[in-house]
């Protein structure tokens, strides 16, 4: 029998998100496994999968804030936002010119905390039924809903500069649904001569780090983090007695312990140590979100 548990994979440049998955369930051996945030195929880094119960997770994980490091070409604009798109405008060496430090460094000042963003048209935001990209590559104009989304860094480590265009290492912290392909568009836009993204990669995902993600050379036997540790990452903890945890399972609440929970959603831990799932209040009660499933054996 499969453990449920979570797994931290370093996605490689050139696969899909759901070619991860794939790769995954042949080395664990079941269909049930999931991931909590697609990456672009172009784009390497923290993919955190789901396996058996622990999709159940996934949920609570999706959301959460992640950290990219990424290079932001100034000077180019493509169709898809980023390298694998065409060339649709270059700007003039005089125009680069004008790109001072000083300007980029107000340019990303204007794109870092709360703001407005248009995700890129490639993006896989469905539109009545169908994926944004399909779209696109259909031939159809898309044009998507501006969104808030919260940026609360927006560095640059490194710039480059010659006569055609402007490199920028950036590291960025962000909200979850925030595209940094629209970063550099929306950066060169602002300073008139385009932009797009070179290279992505996702270093965090909430309380996930890349530091603890296996390469998919290293799936067979890899280690996964038990369900309760990995709800320990990504929200507080109550620990319940085996009594409480039997209510809990059964669907029963606990009676006037609202006060107990220290946040909106909260991870119940068994004396054992294992997640007896997601807890939440119900007036003065704790009642179960979501249970997870019982292991036997």
């Amino acid at each position: 029998m499969v453990s449920p548990g979570i797994l931290l994979v370093d996605k490689p440049g050139g696969l899909t998100s759901h070619d991860v998955v794939a790769r995954t369930r042949r080395a664990f051996g079941t269909r049930r496994v999931g991931h909590a945030g697609t990456l672009d195929p172009m784009a390497t880094g923290l993919l955190v999968i789901g396996i058996e119960g622990a999709t159940r997770l996934l949920t609570y994980i999706v959301g959460a804030d992640k950290t990219y490091t990424a290079t932001i070409r100034l000077g180019v604009s493509t169709t898809t936002d980023d390298a694998e798109g065409d060339v649709v405008e270059s700007a003039k060496p005089a125009a680069l010119e004008t790109a001072s430090d000083a300007r980029i460094g107000a340019g990303i000042a204007a794109l870092t905390g709360a703001i407005s963003q248009v995700p890129s048209s490639v993006s896989a935001i469905k539109v009545d039924g169908r994926r944004a990209y399909d779209r696109v590559r259909a031939g159809e104009a898309v044009e998507l809903a501006a969104r808030q989304v919260t940026v609360s860094r927006f560095d640059v480590l490194e710039t480059r500069r010659d006569e055609a265009v402007i490199d920028l290492d950036v590291v960025v912290d962000c909200s979850s649904g925030t595209y940094i392909r629209a970063l550099a568009r929306d950066l060169g836009a602002a300073l008139g001569v385009g932009g797009h993204l070179t290279a992505l990669r996702r270093t965090r995902v909430g309380g996930f780090d890349i530091a603890g993600a296996v390469s998919l050379d290293q799936l067979d036997g890899a280690t996964t983090l038990t369900p309760a540790a990995a709800a320990a990452r990504t929200m507080p903890v109550l620990d319940v007695t085996a009594d409480e945890a039997r209510d809990l399972r059964h669907g029963k609440r606990l009676s006037g312990q609202a006060s107990r929970l220290q946040a909106s959603e909260v991870a119940a831990i068994d004396p054992d140590g294992r997640l007896v799932g997601v807890v939440e209040a119900r007036g003065r009660d704790i009642k179960s979100a979501m249970n997870m499933p019982e292991v036997h054996g």
